[in-house]
């Protein structure tokens, strides 16, 4: 969750049927039934816990707190902490904000001609290659290999929506599947990217919470935010600097913390040009920020009394140092911060934690830390 984001969850509970429980309903439910029975007979009365009264009073409790669940959470999907799923695309439908579809990965593939003609070489529209493992990409527009050219390069956009055909590296889509004279080969000239599942609940309530930003012609950098996620649902760190007046440079990072592709960056830029979005004083550069490495090199260990889960434990500080690699490169400008990879290894249910590395860095507004080697060992079992 962006600290954004976090801001609103952490806002007080609240309860539209303040606060109330099926316990407490059973207990008025009789306290009730007594007391009217008391006022009409004259004759006091106690219901026994095996009493048939007792029991059908318990039985309608059932009914009436259920429906007073769904009167709480009627109320709660108005607000959007609480809100989820369909109920919360109609909120989000109030600000003008829909949630993305899925959207398929993108990259581009240069075709190699056999041998250099004194003719073009035709590249139609939809024409498939593939990396050979059953995820296929198709070109988005016609093209040629120019009369004396070698080559020619054309964007193309996988067949399947979702992350499936993210991450192919330069060189590995490489089999045409429909055949072209002349021929010669094919392959990604960059990697594939920009493939998003459907936007998720936390995304599009990110968005509706800076939908109010976009609204403006001012060009508040939460407006760049919304519009930068808006264009693809991939998209996950966005900050907008100002390197000198009217200038804006937005560098945005992938939400799986990898860096954009050339094609994500063309895109929205292309994107961000709208004389609906960009205000007329503003030149908006997309750029993929900077890269801060750093290594994890630690030593922990485990508390000789919980010497039955030490392997439970140890596969749960591997999955804590991974979630720290995740958390620490899925936002720009997100300092370097031991003491948090700390927090998490002990945490997972480590005795004491040997840190070598990483030490404290700041990253600046304009980059991102990623971890380029770890070395994670276990110790063994100490006296408690």
């Amino acid at each position: 969750m962006s600290d954004l984001l976090k801001s609103v969850f952490d806002l007080p509970d609240v309860s539209f049927i303040e606060n109330d429980t099926l316990e407490a309903m059973m207990q008025r439910l009789v306290t009730n039934y007594e007391k009217r029975y008391e006022e009409i007979t004259g004759t006091a009365i106690s219901l026994a816990a095996g009493d048939p009264i007792r029991v059908l009073l318990y039985a309608a409790a059932l009914d009436l707190f259920q429906t007073e669940e769904y009167v709480d959470r009627a109320g709660k999907q108005d607000l959007l902490k609480y809100s989820y799923g369909e109920f919360l695309d109609n909120l989000a439908a109030n600000r003008g904000v829909t949630r993305k579809a899925a959207s398929a990965a993108v990259t581009t593939i240069r075709f190699t001609a056999s041998e250099v003609k004194d003719y073009a070489l035709s590249i139609p529209e939809a024409t498939r290659v593939t990396n050979g493992d059953g995820i296929y990409f198709k070109t988005t527009e016609y093209a040629e290999i120019a009369a004396g050219a070698e080559y020619v390069d054309v964007e193309a956009v996988c067949t399947e929506t979702g992350v499936r055909g993210n991450d192919l590296l330069a060189g590995q889509i490489n089999v045409l599947v429909d055949p072209l004279p002349y021929i010669e080969t094919v392959a990604n000239i960059t990697t594939s990217d920009g493939g998003a599942a459907e936007e998720s609940d936390e995304s599009l309530a990110e968005r509706v919470y800076l939908a109010p930003s976009s609204y403006s012609v001012a060009g508040p950098s939460d407006a760049y935010a919304f519009w930068a996620r808006t264009y693809n649902a991939g998209i996950g760190s966005v900050k907008p600097t100002t390197p000198e007046p009217g200038a804006v440079d937005l560098y945005i990072l992938m939400a799986d913390g990898t860096l954009p592709e050339d094609e994500m960056i063309e895109g929205l830029q292309e994107f961000i040009q709208s004389e609906e979005i960009r205000p007329m004083t503003d030149l908006v550069t997309v750029k993929r920020p900077g890269v801060v490495d750093y290594s994890i090199a630690l030593t922990y260990y485990i508390r000789a009394s919980d010497k039955a889960r030490a392997v439970t434990i140890q596969q749960e500080v591997q999955e804590a140092v991974d979630a720290y690699v995740a958390w620490q490169s899925a936002e720009i400008d997100r300092d370097i911060n031991p003491d948090e990879l700390l927090r998490r290894i002990m945490a997972a249910g480590a005795k004491r934690v040997e840190l070598t590395a990483p030490a404290f860095t700041v990253v600046s507004d304009t980059e991102v830390a990623q971890c380029s080697s770890r070395s994670v060992n276990y110790g063994g079992l100490e006296d408690d």
